[in-house]
């Protein structure tokens, strides 16, 4: 205990070491962590913040529900808060720490069993610990004829998690939280709820039936801190008969607006079915670049450079990655469509005829059919440091949301000296814009530039009418307080009734006590 650096709010130091000593009655010596060298990979953060203002007390490492029910009994005698996570691999978005300093970080790794799986329905039921590349290789091996649909640096992070948080994929299934089905969570009481159908004796539909009788309770438990999800029934999608990965390239900056304004109409008319992203080649560069080795000029990398550089490697600006999915005929007469709606636009069409071998193509194609791989994890070794905020702000998919996001965003990285590096996640009605601020922490001034500019975004953007759909642990109350007043107070009643102490992750999302 004398390696202690922060202790839980408004806890005394011995009453911190009774309490220490009741975690290791339920989880063991080795599974209750407070010494600094086993507690540094909880407090590592890549987000423009401090490390300290995100410390955490320790870290609970628990194997089941009943270790979860019994760590939250001795929590609420102390009022000692937890921090849930799964994997903890939560890039850019806070890692393993938690938002507000103090708290004991409850690890669920080892929680990572694949519960059930039924091959008819396509419904697996997992625990939190179980990462992407599990799933993928228990599929892999059994041969079953189901896709995942990962995030593009799935291998390390898990399903539950990325469901919970509302991550996007890349498949028709690219929804996440929208293809979970059934959650089981451990209440601040101790009370153990299953959602939809799952508190039935016997449940025969609990991973494929959502809804129940009564209230959908489902979403109270996304991206909030109401309860611990120990369980998540996710719905897999069936490998298609015929599956035809393309790129569409455009040339300029500005084609943007065009861009997205056919591939909204495909998405909408049901002719492209995956999330399509229309990436930024400076994003796709620096998965295999070093921005000291190609760009040496002062500030953030311009629009002119980019386009020299690009040109002469016949590269485009902007690439629209999209797929059709379906029987042979289905997507012989989809493909079609797409000819169609791309021919006068100035995009270049491409396919693997053309792209075959080329390593960002191949990245593309696989995430596209569920499949994994490290190529984004890339994007750390582009400016160096250890740096990384994503920006997520939702819009309409509208071609002039498009121009006016894009040039809102780069004009305030530029004056910050930080580089545009993202893309459009186009559905039917809305896109995301994504982008990732990368950054030197290692350096004092730029951490505090990086801490200052993501601020601005929020702010701005917000200004706007753009709401980010999901943020890191430094910004979230930034965030929770673009959407309002009252949507605040609702999310602080409903905390007050279902954990009255506030000892599930304060500050989550904005919401406390």
């Amino acid at each position: 205990m004398n390696e202690i650096t922060v202790l839980p709010p408004n806890v005394s130091k011995a009453e911190f070491a009774r309490a220490i000593a009741e975690y290791r009655k339920i989880l063991g010596n080795h599974n209750v962590i407070v010494d600094m060298e086993r507690l540094a990979p909880y407090k590592k953060i890549m987000v423009p913040n401090p490390e300290q203002q995100h410390a955490p007390a320790g870290a609970l490492i628990a194997e089941s529900v009943e270790q979860v029910q019994a760590v939250l009994a001795v929590c609420s005698k102390y009022r000692i808060p937890v921090w849930p996570i799964s994997t903890g691999k939560n890039f850019g978005y806070g890692t393993a720490a938690p938002a507000v300093p103090g708290q004991m970080v409850l690890d669920l790794k080892r929680m990572n069993k694949i519960l059930e799986f039924d091959p008819v329905l396509g419904t697996v039921l997992l625990e939190p610990g179980v990462t992407y590349q599990q799933l993928q290789t228990y599929i892999d091996e059994r041969n079953l004829p189901f896709w995942i649909a990962g995030p593009g640096a799935g291998s390390l992070v898990g399903p539950v998690g990325q469901s919970l948080e509302r991550g996007i994929g890349y498949t028709p299934y690219g929804d996440h939280f929208a293809h979970s089905c059934g959650m089981e969570v451990v209440l601040a009481s101790g009370e153990v709820l299953r959602t939809g159908s799952g508190g039935i004796t016997n449940t025969k539909a609990w991973q494929s039936h959502k809804y129940g009788y009564g209230p959908v309770l489902d979403g109270l438990f996304s991206q909030s801190n109401f309860g611990i999800v120990t369980k998540l029934g996710l719905w897999l999608m069936p490998a298609p008969a015929t599956y035809k990965p393309f790129l569409v390239a455009f040339a300029n900056h500005e084609d943007i607006g065009k861009a997205v304004e056919i591939t909204q109409q495909l998405r909408l008319k049901g002719v492209i079915q995956n999330t399509a992203v229309i990436g930024h080649a400076l994003y796709a560069l620096a998965w295999f670049a070093r921005r000291a080795d190609i760009y040496t000029e002062p500030g953030s990398v311009t629009d002119e450079w980019l386009t020299n550089f690009l040109k002469p490697k016949r590269l485009p600006v902007w690439g629209v990655n999209a797929a059709l999915y379906g029987s042979e005929e289905r997507v012989a007469a989809d493909w079609k469509t797409v000819i169609e709606a791309f021919k006068d636009s100035g995009g270049m069409l491409l396919t693997q005829e053309q792209l075959g071998g080329d390593p960002a193509w191949e990245h593309g194609k696989g995430l596209m059919a569920g499949r994994l791989d490290m190529v984004e994890y890339g994007l750390y070794n582009w400016r160096g440091g250890g740096g990384s905020a994503w920006f997520a702000p939702v819009m309409q998919a509208r071609g002039f949301e498009a121009l006016k996001t894009m040039r809102l965003g780069k004009s305030i990285l530029a004056e910050y000296g930080f580089d545009f590096m993202g893309g459009y996640m186009v559905n039917p009605r809305d896109m995301t814009l994504v982008i990732d601020l990368l950054f030197d922490r290692s350096n004092p001034a730029e951490l505090q530039k990086a801490h200052e500019c993501f601020g601005r975004l929020i702010r701005e953007f917000g200004a706007q009418g753009y709401g980010v759909y999901r943020t890191n642990i430094a910004f979230m109350e930034q965030v929770a307080d673009i959407y309002g007043p009252v949507k605040k107070i609702v999310n602080q009643r409903i905390k007050r009734a279902l954990d009255p102490k506030g000892i599930i992750a304060p500050g989550k999302s904005g919401i406390r006590i």
